[in-house]
């Protein structure tokens, strides 16, 4: 598991090789991540959005941004936490991920960042 605290914001990832697939005469290696966002500052906050990039060892790095995680912009009260799972398909079998989340803190109305750590994605066969 990987972790970091940013502003009193724990992010927590745990990832997982999901299994391969072709799509459009290309190899895909599907890998799942479950993140969660744990408050344990006094305030309670908003995600409004997020910015991933996205490293696939055989090609460039991709950038993602879009509002919420999956469909949600979860509020979390001080003590509370917020649980998602999502994906990441790569045309290896290594890569990684890292990037923020954009937060609004709703005692003082400032807007800042939380940091999401670099998550690494292997194939349990691309590792000797």
């Amino acid at each position: 598991m990987t972790t970091q605290v940013t502003k009193g914001i724990k992010i927590s990832v745990k990832t997982n090789f999901e299994g391969t697939f072709f799509k459009n005469y290309k190899m895909h290696y599907a890998f799942g991540y479950t993140i969660t966002i744990e408050n344990r500052s006094k305030d309670s906050v908003q995600l409004t959005s997020r910015h991933w990039r996205i490293y696939d060892s055989l090609n460039d790095v991709e950038t993602l941004d879009g509002e919420g995680v999956i469909g949600k912009k979860p509020v979390i009260k001080p003590g509370e936490s917020h649980t998602y799972n999502s994906g990441c398909l790569l045309t290896s079998p290594i890569g990684a991920m890292k990037g923020h989340y954009n937060m609004i803190n709703f005692s003082s109305t400032e807007n800042f960042r939380v940091y999401i750590p670099t998550f690494k994605f292997s194939a349990p066969f691309a590792l000797n």
